[in-house]
């Protein structure tokens, strides 16, 4: 599935957005605009529960999000130099497969 060659050339990298998703679903599977509009915010709304419930999201061939807990650690105030700690916090970590990996490193040439 290649996005649309035609659109407009910029020095960004490009990015795919979920309407563009929903419109790529749309031409390629054949769902009705809605239908794929609605499949992509229940995929992506599937994925956030599970990290927000503490699970891990494993998807064969793409990759892994995973929760991590990060410590407390000093950090410092740039203008001041002033010492501050930066609170302990959980975030999302995403680790792509091999599979993808070598997709995009092969794509890439």
């Amino acid at each position: 599935m290649n996005r649309d060659a035609s659109a407009p050339a910029s020095t960004e990298t490009p990015t795919l957005t979920k309407a563009e998703l929903a419109e790529l679903l749309f031409d390629s599977v054949g769902l009705n605009k809605r239908e794929a509009k609605d499949m992509v915010e229940a995929f992506f709304e599937v994925i956030r529960d599970a990290l927000e419930n503490g699970e891990s999201v494993k998807l064969s061939g793409f990759g892994n999000f995973q929760l991590r807990d990060k410590p407390q650690r000093p950090g410092r105030n740039p203008k001041t130099g002033e010492a501050i700690p930066i609170a302990a916090r959980r975030v999302v970590t995403f680790h792509a497969s091999q599979k993808l990996k070598a997709l995009v490193e092969n794509g890439a040439e």
